[in-house]
Order: structure tokens, then sequence, then C-alpha cells
């Protein structure tokens, strides 16, 4: 079972093509190891150099520190908060030899984490507490509902595991979506087969690598998006594919389940679309709503604030999109943080994190009808490729807080201590400065960043 706080600041203190023929393998478990952490070197943790700074300069991704020592583990010390703290500061660093970041999910004392190896670990307290392992390799989006783990990965399946009730260490794999005996039932009609690059599939698996994964837990639906330009749809009670849809020109790079019963996708076509899940004949249909965005970069991440009812988009471009549902989903602004490509995006509260391929996090405030910079979160020495959010804790209403896990290609995991409330006047002129600087010049991205059909792990 998964406990459902959030983890207290205290316990602190290749892109490969799929391969179709190939059969179901065996996934084995392993049991508790810790690992053996060693305190960082004073270089690897310094405040001051990784909170709240904004500055333009501080941002190049030729102006940074070593994420980590040369110790295989490491993770910073082990430091107390109090009201001197700056607002925004690292809790903690995770490092594992093995191989880049490509997914994470948090829940409870919990972080999973995915990676080009064949491992997916399971973090407690800044310690590994687990881990267990699929031949897919690379695992490329991980989601949690109750006491099931989805993984989605390079060679186009879906995996599904459960945590024993024994033994809440041990994670074992409780089937695979789509299940052979579907496939088995599906194969026997032909109708049921289509094509993709020439060669024949069924239409209730994918048919190349599985890119996203979005939960609807209301409606009891698993949203999965992939390489192969469709977007799929599984209901969470029986694992069976009830729909697929070809939703895009291109690989689909991110889904989101949004408000309203909405469903958002972005591709490497550039677009955005807004599909709206209705009841027909007792079964669910998604209709195409509307096309959000139609440009030449590649939209690369997607994030739904629930709250306020507005879908963030960023883009290979290095830009922020964003549209408000009070406005019938009308474009709400543009957020101009970054040099290169946002491969991430998270909400919490009324914050928005926007990770990049510039290795920085950039912590945007909505404010009204506008959006402020509060900080950049420096550190990483790879691109930063995935993030996950959970309230903490030990925060009240007045000085809300979120604990913030960003995973990166530089094979690290970062744990950051992330502020809602507003900075002083002058760090707002600077925010704002910032923002709105007007020598943000898009033609000055180098060329690798400009091109539309951008997959989202180039």
């Amino acid at each position: 079972m998964f406990e459902t706080n959030s983890i207290p600041r205290s316990k602190f203190n290749n892109v490969l093509h799929s391969e179709p023929g190939r059969s179901s393998i065996t996934d084995d478990d392993f049991g508790v190891r810790n690992s053996s952490v060693s305190a960082a070197s004073p270089g690897f943790y310094d405040r001051n150099r990784l909170s709240g700074e904004v500055s333009p300069c501080n941002m190049s991704p030729w102006n940074q520190i070593s994420p980590y020592t040369k110790s295989p583990w490491s993770s910073s010390p082990n430091t107390p908060f109090d009201e001197s703290s700056p607002p925004n500061g690292l809790i903690g660093s995770l490092v594992r030899e093995e191989g880049h970041i490509y997914s994470l999910a948090a829940t409870g004392e919990l972080l999973y984490t995915g990676s080009d190896s064949k491992n997916i670990r399971v973090w407690k307290n800044l310690k590994e507490f687990s881990a267990f392992k699929s031949a897919s390799g690379l695992v490329k989006a991980i989601v949690i509902s109750g006491e099931k783990i989805f993984t989605g990965h390079q060679d186009g399946k879906i995996r599904v595991w459960k945590v024993s009730a024994r033994n809440p260490s041990v994670h074992k794999r409780a089937g695979t979506l789509p299940s052979l005996k579907d496939m088995i039932k599906s194969s026997l009609k032909p109708s049921n087969y289509v094509d993709y690059k020439g060669h024949r599939s069924l239409w209730i698996k994918h048919s190349d690598a599985v890119s996203c994964l979005s939960l609807s837990l209301e409606q009891g639906l698993l949203y999965s998006g992939s390489w192969d330009k469709t977007l799929k749809v599984w209901r969470i009670s029986d694992s069976k594919c009830i729909e697929s849809i070809n939703a895009h020109d291109d690989a689909v790079n991110s889904v989101v389940s949004g408000f309203d019963g909405l469903v958002f996708t972005g591709s490497a076509d550039g677009t955005v679309k807004v599909w709206r899940r209705e009841l027909q004949n007792k079964s669910t249909k998604h209709v195409s709503m509307q096309t959000l965005l139609k440009q030449e970069c590649a939209v690369t991440a997607l994030a739904v604030n629930p709250g306020a009812s507005i879908v963030y988009c960023g883009s290979s471009d290095g830009l922020v999109n964003y549209w408000e549902r009070d406005k019938q989903l009308s474009h709400g602004g543009t957020l101009k943080g970054h040099k290169l490509a946002v491969l991430c995006l998270a909400t919490a509260g009324n914050l928005v994190f926007s990770g990049s391929a510039d290795k920085t996090i950039c912590v945007w405030r909505k404010y009204g009808c506008d959006h402020t910079c509060l900080s950049v979160l420096t550190g990483h020495t790879g691109p930063v490729k995935c993030l996950a959010v959970e309230n903490d804790q030990e925060s009240s209403k007045k000085d809300q807080r979120w604990i913030v896990y960003s995973g990166s290609l530089d094979k690290s995991v970062k744990v950051w201590s992330v502020a809602e409330k507003a900075p002083d006047i002058h760090q707002m002129a600077m925010d704002q400065q910032f923002h709105h600087d007007p020598s943000y010049d898009q033609s000055s991205l180098p060329p690798s960043q400009s091109f539309s059909n951008y997959r989202e792990d180039n």
C-alpha cells in the first residue's frame, strides 16, 4: 500500500525503433536495497548559488556547477530550513551511474524513476528502497493508480506492476497492455489490423514507442500516446483497450487528461489538439474538439492546472504557451524563459515548472491573468527531462511549499523545496524585466532546436 502523505522535509535532512515481433519478457524483482549515500563536498551544495537565480547569464548551460561527486551515490547534506532560508533551494540529489533519467512519478513517500537502463527504481527518504526491471530497456513514462504502477516503454508496450501486500518493497509484474489473451482474440478478425510503416499491426497495440501516459482516475481510464501517431484509451478495471485514435500526423509526445472531460495531446507535427470524452451507446468515445496550436516547432510537453483550468504547452523553440478555459480555451500568453527546448512541464497550486534542454528549471507563478518567473533552478549538467511535484506536508497555507523532483539526462534526480509565496519588490522587478526581456530572440536559437519533426528524446 502507498501512503498518502507527502515527503516531510525533515526526512531529507536513444532513440531506438520498436520490435513488433518481440515476445513478452519475464521481469525480475529486487528486494530492499538501501544505498550508501555519501555527503556531498562543499562545492556541490551551495544554497546561494542554486536558489532564486533569474539572470539570463546564470541560465547559460556553460555556467553550471558539478551536480555530484565522483562517488556513484551522492546526496546533499541535511540542511535545516529557517525563516532566513531562500524561498527556493536544493534539498538533495540522487545519482545512479546506470542511465539517463527519462521518467518520474511520486506518491506518498515513494519516488519512482525510469531510465534507459532496464531498471525502475523506487526511492524513499533519499535512499534506494526497491527496484524492479524489464528487459524492454528505456522507460519513457510512469503513472500510478492506487496499487498499480503503469510504465510505458520503447518497445511499444505498457507494463502493469503491483506492490506486494506482504512486502511493500517488492513489485510484481501484473500484466502487459494489451494482454496476450486480447491480442490472440483480436488477431482472429482481419478488420482489427491497421497499417503502420508498411507493416500490419493490431489496432489495440502500439506499433512504436509509448512516449507518454496520463490517468483519469475519476473515469478509470488510462491514456497512452505513441510515436505511431495514435492516442489509445485503456479501461483500468480490466486492462482493455477501448479506443484508438489516429490523433496526429507525427509522433505524439505528450498527453494529459484535463478538466471538463477534455484530453489534450501534443505532437512533433507542431499541434496541440483537444479531445472531448463523450458517452455514446454506453461506450466512451473521444471526439476531436479543436486545435489549440499549429506551428513549425514540435510540441514536446503538456501540463494542466486543474484548479485554474489552464493548459500549458512546451515546445522545441523554448517557449511555453497557455490557454484558459474561462476564455473558451483562447490563447492566454507565452512564457519566455528558456533558450533551448522545453522538455517537461508540471503544475502545483499557482505555480508552473518548466524543465529544458538548457539544463534549468523555470518556476513561474500565476498572478491574475499574468505569469511571473519567480526563480530559475540550476544545478543539472544535462537536459532536464522530467518533473514531478508533491505537496510539502510541513508547509502551511500561509507559507505553501512544494517538493519538486527533476530527472535529467545527467543521470541524476534532484529534489527541491519551492515556495509559492511572492518575492520581495526588488526581486519582482528583476523577474518582470527577465520575463519581458526584449533581447530574447528566437532567431538566435541553435539550428538543432528549430526543426519541426522533433521527437522528445532527440
